[in-house]
């Protein structure tokens, strides 16, 4: 039986809130944010950021405990398929020539008052 997880306002909240840790932390690293969840279809990218020529199209994963593991183990193969059909399309009406690309993963997790957040440069390539 699938296990089928409700979505709520509180659910999209966090999430949001996620990726506004996540913004403000590449924002703090040099980073220029191009998009935030640049929707192709029924997919979507949660930041796409630049420094310099680089292009990194980056997933967000929040989680209020470690309950089920790090955020950034959440980024499995289908993910990461869907996510490089995105990035083709963004990559089809934005790129230009000389950028270069990859995908970054972050993890936030808010726990206990406090917030780490883990990100992972070139965490996986073009599927």
């Amino acid at each position: 039986m699938p296990y089928h997880v409700r979505v709520t306002k509180t659910t999209n909240a966090f999430g949001e809130l996620g990726e506004r840790i996540a913004a403000r932390y590449l924002e703090h690293a040099g980073w220029r944010i191009l998009a935030r969840r640049f929707r192709s279809g029924r997919r979507d990218i949660d930041l796409v950021v630049q420094r310099e020529d680089l292009i990194a199209f980056v997933e967000v994963k929040a989680r209020s405990g470690d309950d089920f593991g790090d955020p950034v183990e959440a980024v499995n193969h289908r993910k990461q398929r869907e996510l490089t059909k995105s990035a083709q399309t963004w990559i089809d009406r934005h790129g230009r020539a000389g950028e270069s690309y990859r995908f970054d993963v972050m993890g936030v997790l808010m726990k206990e008052r406090r917030v780490f957040v883990r990100h992972i440069s070139g965490a996986f390539e073009m599927a």
